[in-house]
Parts: structure tokens; sequence; C-alpha cells
């Protein structure tokens, strides 16, 4: 595509406003790029969750904008929520009310912009209340969804599942679920709040919250059609939701970083090479297996130390990012989570560090042969972007569904077998490493991943189907913006 005949003929503004936290910002920062190509002002609009919730790690705005100064950031001032923090009330149900709460600091904010000036809202996957916000105002609203097109056709068949199973979904245990679009999974892989009695304040507000994505006049997804093509075929057939026609589906990922603002590296542009990196440099082509859960998957020191065994078994150089919970020992001694002679043994195969992993940058270097992961979207991502095979140890959230989509659907990956009882076996963790590094089935893993990279490359180029989903998009806003008389 064009790009200066993307150009709109007076510069707009668009106005971001993502869901809390680092996972969902640091997607719609690399959107917020896509807008400023095409030659958008972009306003990114912050509401903070309430202080503790443990459930949206805090981001650091100033540290983003110094890292983005093309994009200008508006934090919404504080909203009482004291009278919503009740004893016994889930830290997450808490934030989603609270979001809420922002509706009118956001219309006050919006209305500051000339309307003229104003292109479009485009709300996060939990901040989906906007959507009426933008009602008012007659401006078009967009949701970007930070996860699966997968992940949103099961949310977009929830509701019809849950009215036909009033006492809830928690009963079915590892009872296979079927969605349009989706491979057949086990039920107690749904979202935790999911599984709840439908009644339950928490589970139907969450259903309330992701569902209305779909309420949107559309949904812009970070995934690239060729990776998820079942799900978006089911999120364009009328069969997904009887009796209702969903929005129109944009997918215009991989949108995933290296440059300051990707999911481990956020806040960190500029900022000195990683001494992991020097490491790498010293290893063999493909020959590294990197361990990382992300900025909240922590290990027990009795799940560190199978950890450690099964890598000290394998015979395989690994790096490996360990963070333990809070409470867990002195969090400076690795010595007491490990094996006795364990780093001794391993010394010049094996590099374990504490501190942020610059994840992107480690998936991308020629070193890297695979990737132990909690299957977060954005890791996924950032893996399958670089073409490195995944082993999948699923800790909470949606990376439970992850783990089926990338093993079952994408082929990119096998599954770590005890994530489900929540520990897993030194011999596992050999085997697995073993499988993915050496075998001949492991070399299929390997091949189709490189295939996949490809195809991501090839969606962002010109005329790629993420590049020409996102034109579709700004033509489908213009449009739109004409019905509402603007």
């Amino acid at each position: 595509m064009d790009k200066k005949a993307a150009m709109p003929m007076k510069q707009q503004t668009v106005v971001l406003y993502p869901s809390p936290g680092v996972g969902h910002i640091v997607p719609m920062v690399h959107l917020a790029k896509v807008f400023l190509a095409h030659g958008f002002d972009v306003a990114m609009v912050i509401a903070k969750p309430p202080a503790g919730s443990p459930d949206f790690r805090i981001v650091d705005v100033g540290d983003l904008a110094a890292s983005n100064p093309a994009i200008t950031f508006h934090v919404l001032p504080p909203v009482p929520d004291a009278d919503l923090a009740v004893p016994g009330k889930p830290p997450f149900l808490l934030t989603l009310q609270v979001l809420r709460r922002y509706d009118g600091e956001l219309e006050r904010f919006l209305r500051s912009i000339p309307r003229r000036r104003l292109h479009s809202l485009v709300t996060g996957m939990f901040s989906t209340s906007a959507v009426d916000v933008g009602a008012r105002i007659g401006v078009p609203v967009y949701a970007f969804f930070a996860s699966a097109a997968a992940t949103l056709a099961v949310v977009a068949q929830m509701p019809a599942l849950l009215a036909g199973r009033p006492a809830g979904l928690k009963e079915l245990g590892d009872a296979p679920l079927e969605f349009l679009g989706v491979p057949p999974f086990p039920a107690s892989h749904l979202v935790r709040e999911l599984l709840e009695h439908p009644e339950d304040e928490l589970c139907k507000t969450m259903v309330d919250v992701w569902t209305r994505n779909t309420d949107a006049a559309g949904v812009l997804v970070n995934t690239f059609e060729s990776l998820e093509s079942a799900a978006v075929r089911a999120l364009r057939d009328p069969r997904c939701v009887p009796g209702r026609a969903l929005p129109p589906i944009y997918c215009v990922g991989p949108l995933v970083g290296g440059d300051g603002t990707g999911s481990a590296d956020q806040g960190r542009a500029g900022a000195e090479r990683h001494e992991c990196l020097a490491w790498l440099d010293a290893q063999p082509e493909g020959s590294v297996v990197f361990l990382c859960f992300g900025s909240r998957g922590t290990h027990p020191p009795e799940q560190l130390r199978e950890i450690a065994g099964g890598l000290d078994r394998s015979g395989h150089r690994f790096l490996w990012s360990v963070r333990t919970p809070a409470g867990a020992g002195d969090p400076e001694s690795l010595d007491a989570f490990l094996p006795e002679g364990f780093l001794e043994r391993t010394k010049g195969r094996g590099l374990i560090f504490r501190s942020w992993a610059p994840q992107v940058e480690v998936l991308r270097h020629p070193a890297t042969g695979a990737f132990v992961t909690h299957c977060g979207w954005n890791s996924t991502l950032e893996a399958i972007k670089e073409g490195v095979p995944m082993l999948c140890w699923p800790l909470y959230a949606e990376q439970l569904m992850n783990k089926v989509f990338i093993t079952e659907d994408m082929g990119v990956g096998v599954e770590m077998e005890g994530y489900r009882v929540g520990f897993v076996r030194t011999e596992e963790v050999e085997t697995k490493v073993g499988l993915v590094m050496e075998s001949d089935e492991g070399r299929v893993i390997r091949a189709r991943a490189v295939a996949r990279k490809k195809e991501a490359v090839a969606a962002l180029e010109d005329g790629g189907s993420s590049r020409a989903s996102f034109a579709r998009f700004l033509f489908d806003v213009e449009n739109l913006d004409k019905q509402l008389g603007k």
C-alpha cells in the first residue's frame, strides 16, 4: 500500500484508550506507531487501576513518553474508588468497575479536541465502556483486542454457552469445549473468571466487558490472518453468534517490539546492551534454550529446582530469566533455589539472571533455538515473528487457551506436561527440551516456526494482509464519519 496515498487530507487525532497494564499498553504503543506512519496525531489516554492492583502491572508513563516522544500521553485524573473496595471483592472486579468510573473524565478529554480533528477512539479490550462515551460524542469507536483472534471468537460465543449452562462451567472439569473456528480445548482452560457461576458478579462483569468489544464499530486484532485463519473466518461467519452480525475484524499484527517498547523492554529504550546478549554472541547458532515467564510469572523454589535439574540433564545451552514469589527467601541468592552444584556443572553452557530480560532481542538472536514461555499473547507473537519454536508452560489468564492454539492450530510448539497441576517435573523438562532441540519432530516444529516467521514478515510488508487490513479500517472510518455527519 502506498503510504502517501494513505495520508489523510488534514492532520487528525486518534485517541487510544488502552486497558491498564504493560501487556495492554505496550501493544497499543505499537498500534500508535502505525497511525503515526499514516500521518495522524496520536494521543494515548491512561487510566490508572486501583492502587496495589495485582491484575495489571503498572506502567511508568514518564518512561514510556520519553521513549515515544511522537505520542502525546494523557493520564486521567484519579476517580473515587473507596466505596467499591469492599472486603472480599476480587481485585480484578474492582479494577473493571473502577474503569467504568473513568468514562466521565475520558469524555471531558475527548470534548477538548475539536470534533473535526477527532478521527476515532480506539479502546482496549477491558476499557469497552468507552463505546458509550464515543456514542455520546458521535465519534467512531473501535476496539483493539490485544490477544488472539481465537480468544475473541471464544469471547463472542461465551454468552450463548453460559445461557445453556445455568450452573456454570466449572463442573465440566477437563471436558472438551467446542467453539466455531477454535480447536477443542478443556473447559478448565477458559479464563478462570469465566468458570464461575454465571450469576457471580465477577463472571457477569467479565463477560459483559469482553463481549462489548463486539459492540464497537469494528475490532482491530493483534494477529495476522494466515496465522489464525479459522478463527478469523468464524468471526465473519453468521453462525458465530446466531441472530447477530459481528462488526468487521481487522487483523493488523503482529504488533511487537524490540525498539524499547516490547513486552519485556518497556521503558528501557537507549539502555546499554544487556550482558546476556554478549553471552549469546559466543554461542553456536540455534543452540540456546531461552526460559522467561513474563512480568508476573514466578515459580516456587521446589519448581525452580525441577527446572534446573531438567536443564542440567538435557545437556543443552540455556539462558534463564528467574523470578521467585515474594517471601520465597533471599532474592539475591540463586544457590538457595537450585540443586547443589548446579551452577558449577553448567558453567559455560548456561546463564541465569534475576533482572529484566530483553526478550525481543534474545528471541531475535541467531543463537536462540527454543523458547520456554508462559504463552502470553505478546510473547507468543514475539516468538512467531522471530521464528522460534515454543515449549508451552501456561500459568494464568488466557494463556492456557493460547497453549492449545500454539500447539494444535499453529503447530509451532509443544506443551510442558504438568502445567495443569502446577508442577512440571525434571524428566519433563529434559524430555521436551531434547524433543524440540534434537528430534525429528522438533525439526518439523522448527520448520513450521520459520514458515510462520515468513508469513508474519509478509503480512506487514507493502501489499501484505495486515497492511491491507489497516487500509480497509481507515476507509471504513471515513465512511462511518460521513454517516455520523462529521
